[in-house]
């Protein structure tokens, strides 16, 4: 299997979980005009998700080994925010493949 194929299962395998697809669009919402999106913290996505912080880090381990979001640490907090790159590489390789 190609590295291309293989990058694109992990993604769709992360994307695959409705509570991930959520988490994505939580992020997208923070987007602003200038289009540099501010992310958000963990307790932040475990208000809007309502699930525990071990279920929301496990989630965000996740999407973050596919590549689908960026990390940022400032002091204790850890922010994530959409890796609209590689979104749409994969939109891009999902078409290419079917």
């Amino acid at each position: 299997m190609k590295a291309a194929t293989d990058k694109l299962s992990l993604a769709l395998r992360a994307i695959a979980d409705p509570t991930r697809r959520k988490i994505l669009r939580q992020l997208q919402k923070t987007q602003t005009r200038n289009g540099n999106p501010p992310g958000l913290c963990a307790s932040d996505i475990e208000q809007r998700i309502k699930l525990a912080q071990p279920t929301i880090s496990h989630h965000m381990k996740i999407l973050k080994k596919a590549g689908l979001i960026d990390t940022a640490k400032n002091g204790t907090w850890v922010w994530y925010r959409r890796n609209e790159v590689a979104l749409r590489g994969l939109r891009k390789n999902l078409q290419s493949e079917l």
